[in-house]
């Protein structure tokens, strides 16, 4: 077969081009230190490449969204141990006022100290972070949780809070809303709260309610009334009796009286028609609890069982609401620590991503050398051969 001089030249070039084409590609892949350029070097590894790295970003955010998870409830807790070291102190003051020896002006100064602690627990409450953003209003966290007027606080946050992915299949709250830690604080002791009538004329005082059996309490509201001796019955809210009988004062005046599985302990000597309201549990707020105390001492009319019942009461629900904080702290703790697994889980799922996608598409440099040095020869024996046969004419020879 006769190729003509034409054919030849061109199917030269065209293998030098080939080869110089090859030897670009292999200085690129050297250049760059990634042997995939584009989806045609090899599309299977383009592929799985394309499935690693989106399996690398999400577990990039995930660890983003642990980190800022992470700020959010360390900023809880340090607010939450402030909250618990502010009613550690009202309680400490509510304990103090509670003494029968006091006059009118010392309750008035204790008062005055318990407003500037309920003050200190709306602003804790009002915590931003550095972002500006309000740690207690759930996902409304460009609005202020909590508003103050007089000694009655409302929280005007939301009542849901802001999820975070930490992977595919976890996520966790990134805070709580005031509404659960502040405002929803089981009352007296979680079953029923007890309070003296404002008509009471003698110094029989509420001192503390215990649960005693719980399958016989019957949830309603109910009136002791004491009558003439010892005696006494209880009522429900139809003014059906529930209970009667009379009860034995020990030495030092203290007596209890039981029904319907429930305790109630009681200090000094009540007046003929002298009554406690029995009711079951409802919630109330922190800064309602500290307002009561306030209320208690700063009310003239009342007289001295009347205050203690109430100091008891409040007493009672500040270690509600110091409970309720221990347990949102071990919550926000257990929290924590599921951030810094899920984070330490997803680090290592990245680097085991990143060590695939480097043996997919990171060059072999000691394979690329050789490669270039190969395709280096071939395109200089091209390149003498086509040099070489273009001598070959006989034209030289006329």
């Amino acid at each position: 077969m006769t190729i003509s001089t034409l054919s030849f030249q061109m199917n030269a070039v065209n293998q030098m081009d080939a080869l110089q084409t090859a030897m670009a590609k292999t200085q690129t892949q050297l250049s760059t230190g990634k042997q995939i350029q584009t989806a045609a070097d090899n599309p299977v590894g383009m592929s799985q490449v394309v499935q690693l790295n989106t399996q690398l970003s999400a577990s990039q955010q995930y660890v983003a969204n642990g980190t800022l998870a992470t700020t959010g409830l360390n900023l809880e807790t340090q607010a939450l141990s402030d909250a618990t070291n502010t009613l550690q102190s009202a309680r400490s003051l509510i304990v103090e006022a509670n003494n029968g020896a006091l006059n009118a002006t010392q309750r008035q100064a204790i008062a005055t100290q318990l407003k500037q602690l309920q003050q200190q627990l709306v602003s804790i409450g009002n915590r931003q972070d550095a972002q500006g953003n309000y740690l207690f209003s759930g996902y409304a966290s460009g609005t202020q949780p909590f508003a103050q007027n007089g000694t009655s606080v409302t929280y005007q946050g939301a009542a849901q809070v802001n999820q975070v992915q930490l992977s595919a299949d976890q996520s966790i709250s990134t805070g709580d809303t005031g509404n659960a830690v502040f405002m929803k604080i089981p009352a007296g002791n979680g079953t029923f709260t007890t309070s003296a009538g404002a008509s009471n004329t003698g110094s029989a005082s509420f001192g503390t309610g215990t649960l005693t059996n719980p399958s016989a309490w019957i949830p309603g509201n109910y009136t002791l009334t004491f009558g003439t001796g010892n005696s006494y019955k209880i009522t429900d809210s139809a003014g059906a009796t529930i209970s009667s009988g009379s009860y034995t004062a020990d030495a030092g005046g203290s007596f209890t009286i039981s029904f319907n599985g429930a305790q109630l302990a009681f200090n000094g000597t009540p007046a003929t028609n002298d009554q406690f309201a029995i009711d079951s549990a409802g919630t109330a707020s922190v800064f309602s609890t500290i307002a009561s105390a306030i209320s208690a001492l700063s009310t003239p009319s009342l007289n001295a069982a009347q205050i203690t019942t109430q100091l008891n009461g409040a007493l009672q629900q500040v270690d509600g609401a110091v409970n309720n904080f221990n347990q949102v702290s071990a919550s926000v703790g257990a929290r924590l620590n599921a951030v810094s697994a899920a984070s330490s889980t997803a680090q290592s799922a990245q680097t085991s991503i990143q060590t695939t996608i480097s043996k997919i598409s990171d060059t072999n440099y000691a394979a690329a050398t050789t490669q270039l040095s190969t395709e280096e020869l071939a395109l200089q024996a091209a390149q003498a051969s086509y040099a070489s046969m273009m001598q070959l004419t006989l034209f030289k020879y006329i």
